[in-house]
């Protein structure tokens, strides 16, 4: 991981830990922040298949979501093998995971959630 180019986030600790196992695809979920409430906003997936990104190449490519954000959660999963998750794979947890998520916020605290500067974050029960 290139800690020479970031501030050595809790997010990039996290990648970096995770990837030591190898290649995965994250599901990803941004959401915004009105206490007492959290509001997923958009979800989408990316296979991870280096450790090279930083928060805030990671930052730069969530833009690409078109809103405003204030925490993102991340899901690592892989395949029977270990490995990346076939597209259609993904697209059927990320939905799994969006139900879920309608059903109870608290789901947000079984990935990896941070905050726009890349640090964790926990929801807590109202």
């Amino acid at each position: 991981m290139s800690t020479s180019r970031g501030l050595g986030t809790d997010f990039d600790r996290w990648l970096g830990k995770l990837f030591r196992k190898g290649p995965f695809t994250a599901l990803i979920v941004l959401v915004r922040i009105a206490p007492p409430k959290v509001e997923p906003l958009r979800s989408t997936f990316v296979h991870v298949v280096g450790d090279e990104i930083d928060w805030g190449d990671i930052v730069l490519m969530l833009r690409g979501a078109g809103t405003s954000w204030d925490g993102a959660a991340f899901f690592p999963t892989r395949d029977a093998d270990g490995g990346l998750v076939p597209d259609e794979t993904a697209r059927a947890r990320l939905r799994e995971l969006e139900g879920a998520l309608r059903e109870n916020r608290l789901v947000l605290n079984e990935g990896a959630f941070f905050d726009v500067w890349g640090r964790n974050l926990k929801v807590e029960a109202a």
